[in-house]
């Protein structure tokens, strides 16, 4: 197929498609399936050889957040019956950051819901880093604790954080549909601060929330230019409680689609496979890792993700090997450049990459996303019916006295 072929070679070179390529990825059929992920494969490997980098969420601070994000169980007047506490202690964290480590985790996520941190959260956030790093001196840190304001980024740095994450989530044009409480523009200027204070920058999107294919091609395209050293891809977990429980309009081939379109336009970056990839690529996962070079070990903010054996075994029958500690994720032009600008290596002993909190969102009455993607009426009845099952709330790790999932 000339469009792949064309795709590869501008992957290769690390040029930018077009957004009509970008489309056209998108509206392949499912006979072009495996021809269009082999494709991306060979960017993939091209960049990142066939290296699966291990992420672990650690969730500081859950539910009773402020803003109304649609897609999540954590949002002002949220009837999800999640964990709910408030700030884990340094060692509390330091204990759950260290059962990912264990389980071959290269970066730790600290995550935390609200707005934005005010000076006493970084500060609790600056300590718990400490404890953390004094056990686990390699693993990369990367803070996701919302909006930040002035000055708070180079705090976070100088207390050892080594990316922030803050996803875009979806176009600028369809923000508001998700989001009232806080703009597109604040998210971006919170990446940028993130940049502006030598961090690495992580910021990603949630498919599935009934946005159409220029919707996705728009966020992807906004998403190179901010340029972060990794994308994380959430798909949709629609949990109950939320605006959006019961909205199943994705397939695993249009996330794999999806994933690979990801990786046409954003060649030479940290591409996560983040929330939802359980109940949404189902038993094709395993594709997807030809796509994405970076995933989530284990469970997610609030909801459960499957079991940290089962990720390890299915990158290694895939035929694909867990990134170490001493191996740089970034190639080495971007991993020079984060040096340059002052976050280290881009991925080695403690530098690069980022977080992506697990998604869940589509307003109610978007419904052609469903139809560009070839999804009948029938087809999410049956998804709803047979897949609404596979999300299960975390009952389990932080904020519990179970033992974590890693």
């Amino acid at each position: 197929m000339d469009l792949l072929n064309t795709l590869v070679d501008k992957g290769l070179r690390r040029e930018s498609p077009t957004r009509e390529e970008a489309l056209a990825v998108l509206a392949t059929s499912d006979d072009e399936l495996l021809d269009v992920v082999a494709a991306a494969g060979k960017v993939r490997r091209a960049w990142f050889g066939r290296r699966v980098k291990l992420n672990y969420l650690v969730n500081l601070k859950s539910g009773l957040c402020p803003e109304d994000c649609s897609y999540c169980s954590q949002r002002l007047g949220s009837k999800s019956e999640i964990l709910k506490y408030t700030w884990l202690k340094p060692e509390q964290a330091a204990a759950a950051a260290g059962a990912g480590v264990a389980g071959g985790a290269k970066r730790v996520c600290l995550v935390a819901s609200g707005r934005g941190p005010t000076d006493r959260d970084v500060d609790r956030v600056s300590k718990t880093i400490a404890a953390i790093k004094e056990e686990h001196q390699d693993v990369e840190i990367c803070a996701c604790l919302g909006l930040l304001s002035d000055g708070q980024a180079a705090r976070l740095k100088d207390a050892g954080a080594n990316a922030y994450n803050h996803n875009l989530n979806t176009s600028e044009a369809t923000y508001g549909d998700i989001t009232t409480t806080h703009t597109y523009a604040d998210r971006v200027s919170t990446v940028q601060q993130a940049q502006a204070a030598g961090m690495s920058a992580c910021s990603g999107l949630i498919a599935g929330m009934g946005e159409s294919d220029e919707d996705l091609v728009d966020v992807v395209f906004s998403l190179r230019d901010l340029d972060p050293d990794s994308v994380p891809v959430n798909f949709l977990i629609p949990i109950e409680g939320t605006p959006l429980a019961g909205d199943w309009n994705l397939t695993p081939q249009r996330c794999l689609r999806i994933l690979a379109m990801v990786r046409f336009v954003c060649p030479d970056v940290e591409v996560r496979l983040a929330g939802g990839r359980e109940i949404h690529l189902r038993t094709l996962q395993p594709l997807a890792l030809n796509l994405a070079n970076s995933i989530f070990l284990g469970d997610y903010l609030t909801t459960e993700g499957q079991s940290g054996k089962d990720d390890l075994a299915m990158i290694a029958d895939a035929g694909f090997e867990v990134e170490g500690t001493d191996t740089t994720t970034l190639p080495k032009h971007r991993a020079d450049a984060l040096a340059a600008a002052g976050s280290g290596c881009g991925g080695h002993g403690g530098e690069g990459g980022g977080c992506g909190p697990c998604g869940d969102a589509a307003p109610a009455d978007a419904v052609p996303a469903q139809a560009a993607a070839g999804v009948t009426a029938s087809t999410l009845a049956a998804a709803e019916g047979s897949h609404a099952d596979l999300v299960a709330v975390r009952r389990r790790g932080a904020g519990t006295d179970l033992p974590p999932n890693a």
